[in-house]
């Protein structure tokens, strides 16, 4: 029986899935137009189950090099020689899931010329290998490379990438022969990368991926896609579910963000009675709203890391502040990239309502956890031996009155005077009843002194002689 999946790759068969054809289909289009592209999308957007959608559509066509350097580990990204074996092995491992024939992926694999000199220029050695296997190829071969961001701003990765665009260029010349098409997958927009000319050079926009062409694709889903998904599940179940009101509520909620769009209907499948209504898809929100997963824990780390990031977000979630959607802006650019900021009306806004109410819950429980840090250290100023300091706190009042009122215009000259004139007019202004003073100690800790046998107390002369006597 098929299930919602919100972990790892997608397979029909197996899981329900949005219809993501016509997305394939764009992707398709540029691999036969022979470009070098990257799908750069926030976490859990859909990338490794696309690049496994596209190797089912083009197995039959091409061969396909599918590697992921999720599990690479950082030695082999050492220096240029450690990587190009660790390269070799790893095509070499998929190459025999293809039709490559055997006799090809064993020259591939062989390092037998791997001597002398050419431990110099690892990456001639490499191309060399490359250019020979496309070669000798029955079909045109494609790479693909997922989880790219583990070595993104690594040196050696950076060389390897300047490798597979040299070899481009010389294609378009009819001067080399090499992958028809390479995709990379990952986060951050490798396009952009900023490439280290020497080691004690400073860094600068000169990536060795500017042949690469824009990615244009719309990843996330669209309410007729996932439609398509929920149809599939109503053909297994016969809920009785109105598909189009439930695909609608869910674009509402995720905006399309896939894993969000998943995790709400895996709720409601396993945990939300399978009540398959706009209404219970409001509840699968507020459910998940309360449990941790690696995509919140994600957007957290990303808001905390940057603090730019931070106080933008803030302003546009409290003060309403509207920011031109500007890709220019790196603050904006890499609030888009992690899937934080999308565009609005030409605006900057939240991308999803999921990712505003988190965000707003979190950033509301950060605040409060501060603000009674800072109350509880400004109220120990004014406890001693668990008593309150009465002294202290009208030290402290007249200083922030002093503060607040050091210019006595007029109108506070006017206002002070009738204070006194109703204090003049009525002493029962100024004095409090022996219980109402014993109170006032008991409960705030004050000290007001209550002579034996005094029923009234004038506050005022009390409050008076306690701060005089405490500036003695």
């Amino acid at each position: 029986m098929k299930k919602f999946n919100v972990t790892g790759v997608c397979i029909p068969g197996k899981h329900y899935m949005a219809d993501i054809s016509q997305k394939v289909d764009q992707i398709v289009r540029l691999i036969e137009q022979e470009e070098y592209f990257t799908i750069n999308r926030a976490r859990q957007y859909g990338k490794t189950t696309t690049f496994a959608a596209v190797e089912r559509r083009l197995k039959d066509r091409y061969h396909i090099i599918r590697l992921s350097f999720e599990i690479v580990s950082e030695e082999s990204f050492e220096n240029n020689c450690a990587f190009v074996e660790t390269f070799i092995s790893m095509a070499a491992d998929k190459m025999v899931f293809t039709s490559l024939n055997q006799t090809l992926i064993d020259q591939w694999s062989s390092m037998e010329s791997w001597k002398g000199a050419d431990e110099k220029s690892p990456f001639d050695y490499l191309s060399r290998k490359i250019t020979r296997l496309c070669r000798d190829s029955d079909r045109e071969i494609l790479l693909m490379i997922d989880e790219v961001d583990k070595s993104s701003d690594n040196q050696v990765f950076l060389n390897f990438l300047g490798m597979l665009r040299n070899k481009y260029l010389e294609r378009q010349e009819d001067r080399d022969v090499t992958f028809k098409s390479v995709i990379l997958a990952g986060v951050y927009d490798i396009k952009n990368m900023k490439l280290k000319i020497r080691p004690d050079a400073e860094r600068k926009y000169n990536s060795p991926w500017n042949i690469a062409a824009d990615f244009t694709v719309d990843m996330s889903f669209s309410p007729d896609e996932t439609a398509a998904m929920l149809q599939d599940y109503e053909n297994d179940h016969h809920t009785g579910m109105d598909i189009r009101a439930v695909s609608e509520a869910l674009y509402f909620y995720t905006s399309g963000y896939p894993f969000l769009v998943s995790r709400l209907c895996k709720w409601i499948d396993e945990e939300g009675g399978r009540i398959w209504t706009a209404e219970n898809v409001r509840e699968a929100e507020k459910a998940i709203l309360k449990l941790k997963n690696t995509l919140f824990d994600d957007l957290i780390k990303n808001v905390e890391n940057n603090r730019q990031l931070r106080e933008m977000i803030l302003s546009i979630l409290y003060d309403g502040v509207k920011y031109g959607f500007h890709l220019s802006n790196p603050v904006i650019e890499i609030g888009a990239m992690f899937g934080i900021f999308c565009e609005r009306n030409h605006t900057v806004a939240v991308s999803n309502v999921i990712f505003e109410t988190y965000l707003y819950d979190y950033t509301v429980s950060v605040k409060a956890l501060e603000e009674r840090r800072l109350m509880e250290e400004e109220q120990s100023r004014f406890i001693e031996n668990g008593r309150l300091d009465m002294p202290r706190v009208l030290r402290k009042f007249q200083e922030v009155m002093r503060a607040e009122y050091r210019r006595e215009d007029e109108a506070f000259v006017e206002r002070q005077g009738q204070l006194r004139r109703v204090l003049d007019a009525d002493e029962a202004f100024c004095h409090l009843g022996r219980d109402a003073v014993d109170v006032l100690n008991a409960c705030a800790g004050a000290r007001i002194a209550v002579k034996e046998g005094e029923e009234a107390i004038d506050v005022c002369l009390a409050i008076q002689q306690m701060n005089e006597e405490a500036a003695q």
